[in-house]
This record gives structure tokens, sequence and C-alpha cells, in this order.
């Protein structure tokens, strides 16, 4: 008697064809009479076309089986394909990591490039997701068998030569678990540069502007170019702060971002260069848990040209994240870092993923990864959260969400 029934032994069900309710419940019944184990299933619906895909193990009478689920699938209009092989569909478990591709659009021929890449360096597309198709289009892929730092190279490098973002993360358990976000401010969690914004009211607003620009490409000192610029206010009156406030445009998707992540139990912080007049009225407004920045001074209600205290630069913000990390009782590995300057370096490398966001070129070459794209909450995809899943946690709290062109 042949040994069919060795747990080695399986077959591989593959249904194909137009989606309709109880397809998957038809085609399991119809296993069930075989008395078979279900080692792996899988299913995706694209389009209305259904491919569902079991794996279970061989029974002794293959043929009966394979009759019941080609009458049960015809039955229903839909195509089915049988093979015979042996193991499991466990993945290669070494150089496992999450591949996010993000463009906009996003053409068939960067995708083609890609995974190109993955399989130069031996690795083995697992899966594929949709994040999300508007405003972006998000694709998760899940890889096995390519080291993550070689991925990371490798991919970007693609990612520059099409114009889109590709993010490469190991798989381990960290996605999974409560993180502490820290944000930099000026473009990044807004639009623009508060400091500029207050040196028009000075009448320098371009010659802050040029100097800003140098510091956030590492070029000059951060501290003695702050410092230079803050001097440049001397003398304006302390109501221009609340002006600067009302005309700033928190970056889209920020807000999204925020509350989404707060649902799940994620902590936020900003850590800004700037000013704690303008970060801590954001903190309070978008609902986020600890802030630090600079302090201007002001006497008899007039900025004076200093600042009180010491300065948040490039090792300082690297200091803040560990201390807010510390005092949330979260891991410096839990940490996620976002910014897009030279002052935001040490914060990046210090944290656990370090995110360079619309950045200078010295920051998009430091990070772990990059995104350029107009959409903060983009960030959400990297995590593993789908646009689909955001909008209906959206809709229960009665929060509309603007429909997606068609097409």
């Amino acid at each position: 008697m042949s040994n069919h029934n060795d747990e080695d032994d399986t077959l591989l069900i593959t249904v194909t064809g137009t989606d309709r309710p109880g397809v998957t419940s038809a085609v399991l019944e119809s296993l069930a009479r075989s008395s078979v184990t279900v080692v792996d299933l899988e299913q995706i619906v694209m389009r209305g076309r259904l491919v569902l895909g079991v794996l279970v193990t061989a029974p002794r009478d293959a043929k009966r089986l394979r009759q019941a689920v080609t009458e049960t699938v015809e039955a229903l209009g839909m195509s089915v394909d049988i093979e015979r092989g042996s193991g499991d569909n466990r993945s290669r478990p070494e150089g496992r990591a999450h591949v996010t591709v993000i463009g906009a659009p996003l053409k068939s021929s960067a995708m083609a490039a890609i995974a190109g890449r993955i399989a130069d360096c031996g690795g083995n597309i697992d899966r594929i997701e949709r994040m999300a198709r508007y405003p972006v289009t998000a694709i998760e892929m899940d890889v096995s068998g390519g080291p993550p730092d070689v991925l990371r190279t490798l991919l970007a490098t693609e990612a520059a030569a099409h114009g889109i973002d590709v993010a490469v993360q190991p798989a381990n358990l960290l996605r999974h678990g409560m993180r502490l976000i820290v944000m930099d401010v000026d473009s990044t969690l807004i639009q623009g540069e508060v400091i500029e914004m207050l040196a028009e009211h000075a009448g320098f607003g371009a010659e802050v502007a040029e100097v800003t620009e140098r510091a956030m490409r590492g070029e000059l000192d951060f501290e003695q170019s702050l410092r230079a610029r803050v001097k440049l206010l001397q003398g304006l009156d302390a109501s221009v702060l609340d002006e600067v406030y009302e005309a700033i445009v928190i970056t889209p998707g920020a807000r999204t971002l925020v509350r989404t992540l707060r649902r799940l139990g994620y902590r936020f912080a900003i850590v800004s260069g700037g000013f704690s007049q303008i970060t801590d009225r954001l903190a309070a407004d978008l609902g986020i848990h600890r802030a630090r920045a600079n302090t201007l001074e002001i006497v008899d209600g007039r900025l004076t040209g200093d600042l009180v205290g010491a300065v948040v630069d490039r090792a300082g913000k690297a200091q803040a994240l560990r201390e807010f990390a510390a005092d949330l009782g979260v891991s410096e590995a839990a940490t996620i870092a976002i910014g897009d300057g030279a002052n935001d370096l040490d914060m990046l490398a210090a944290a656990g993923l370090g995110i360079a966001y619309n950045a200078r070129p010295v920051v998009r070459e430091a990070a772990d990864t990059a995104l350029n794209v107009p959409y903060l909450d983009t960030i959400m995809y990297l995590l593993g959260i789908t646009r689909e899943e955001v909008e209906a946690a959206d809709a229960e709290a009665g929060i509309v969400t603007p429909a997606p062109p068609l097409g």
C-alpha cells in the first residue's frame, strides 16, 4: 500500500473565477468529505475575480477528492487546478523583510525593476498586498531569502531611477507593538519654516531663508546659525507669534496619522529646532503627548533676539527621543523618527526606524528609508496599516473621507 497519508505529501488546490458568496465554504465542504487537514489557505479578490489557494494533506483516495472538488468548482462556473507535491508553505526564515513600494503613479516598469532586484539578491516574494490606491498607490511585499540591508541598498537605486519610494524593514514583532513616533516640526509636521515666517515680519525673510536652507543641508553649525537668525527678530511684538501660528499649514495627512495611530496606542512627540511658543500649541491641538523646542526670550511683550536655556540642536534632538522613550516606557528600538534636515540625523540614527521625509539628499542617504510624497499619513503603510482600515475607523467615528476618483 502506498503511503499517501504522509504529512509531507500535499495537494495544492487553486480555484479561479468570478467571485461570489459561498465559494470558499463550498470548496472546504467538498474537502471535508475526504478528512484532509488544511495546511495553508490564502485568497485574494481583484476586480471581482477570485483566486483561492488551499494546501491540504494528501488523502488515501486522491482521485475521489479531485472528483469532488472539480464537480463543486465547475458547478460554481469556476476553474480548478490540483497539483501534488511535498512539504507545506513555510517561507524561508532567513532574511525576511517587508518591502513597501509607494508611487503616484506606480508604473508597471517600476514594479518590474523592484521585483527584478529582489530576485537578483536571492529574494523570493511570498506575498503581495495593496495598502492604498489613492492618493498614492502603495504595495507591500513580504520577501524571504534576501538580506534586508542588501535589499535596501539595491532597491534605493531603483527607487531613485523610477521616482518612487521604497521602504525595507526587517520582519519582526516590533511592527505589531505600541511605538513612539518622534517628528521634526518645520517642513515635516508643518509646511514651511516658522523662523522664516517670523523673519518676514521683521523684514529679513530672504536673508533668514537662505541661512535656514544652508543649515538644513548641514553646511552651517546649527546653534550658531540659529542664534544669528533669532537676533534678527529683536524688537518684534510677541503678538506676531499668534499671527504666525494662525498662518501655519499642517502637512496633509498629519492629523490622520496622529488620530489613527493614537487609536492603536501609539505615542507621539515633536522635537524641533524651532520655538516652544509654537510647538506647544501644535502638540495641544493635534493630541501629541510630548514636545521639546527652543524658547524665544520675551521681555515687556517683545522678542529680545535671544533664546532661553540650552539650544535643541542635532544632538539635543536625539537626546530628546531617548528621554521621551524612557519616560513613556518604550524601548529605543520601538521608536520611529521622522525628519528632513541635517539636524535630524542623530535622531533618525537613534530611532529603531528613521524616515527621511521630503528630505535633503544628505538625510535621504543616511536614513533607514525615505518618503518623497506630500502626505504624512503614508507612513502608516510602512506599519502594515491599509487606507481602507483607516477610512473604516474614521467612518465609525463619524469622520467623512473624500471619495477617490473613479478609475
